[in-house]
C-alpha cells in the first residue's frame, strides 16, 4: 500500500481549506477496493477522509499517480465524479469538490 507523501497532503490540504475558506481535518485512513472489475479480492489503499458542507469525502492512492474518490451524504448514497480514476491528484480533488458544490447548488441531497 502507498500512503500519501507530505506533498500530496499539503495540496489536498490546501485545496480543501481553500473551498471552505478555513482549516478543515483531514484524516488519513485505510480503504479496500476493488483495483480491477475482475479482481475477487479487496486491496488495502492509502486514503484522505474529511467532512464539509454535510458531506463526507474520500479520496484514495490505488498505485503511483492514481486516484479514485467519491463523497456521500449517508453510506448509501455514494457520488461519483464521472471518472473512474485520475492521473493527477490535483485534477481528482478539485474534480470532487466541484461536483458536490454543483450537486448542492442544485439542490442535491443533504441530511
Amino acid at each position: 500500500m502507498l500512503d500519501f507523501n507530505d506533498t500530496e497532503l499539503q495540496l489536498v490540504q490546501e485545496l480543501v481549506d481553500r473551498r471552505y475558506g478555513s482549516p478543515t481535518d483531514i484524516q488519513p485512513v485505510t480503504t479496500e477496493l476493488r483495483l480491477h472489475p475482475e479482481d475477487r479480492e479487496l486491496a488495502p489503499c492509502a486514503g484522505l477522509y474529511w467532512e464539509g458542507r454535510n458531506a463526507t469525502f474520500l479520496v484514495c492512492k490505488t498505485c503511483v499517480e492514481r486516484f479514485r474518490c467519491l463523497f456521500f451524504y449517508r453510506a448509501r448514497s455514494q457520488y461519483g465524479t464521472g471518472v473512474p480514476e485520475y492521473d493527477d491528484l490535483k485534477t481528482c480533488v478539485s474534480h470532487l469538490l466541484q461536483v458536490q458544490a454543483d450537486h448542492e447548488a442544485m439542490g442535491g441531497e443533504q441530511p
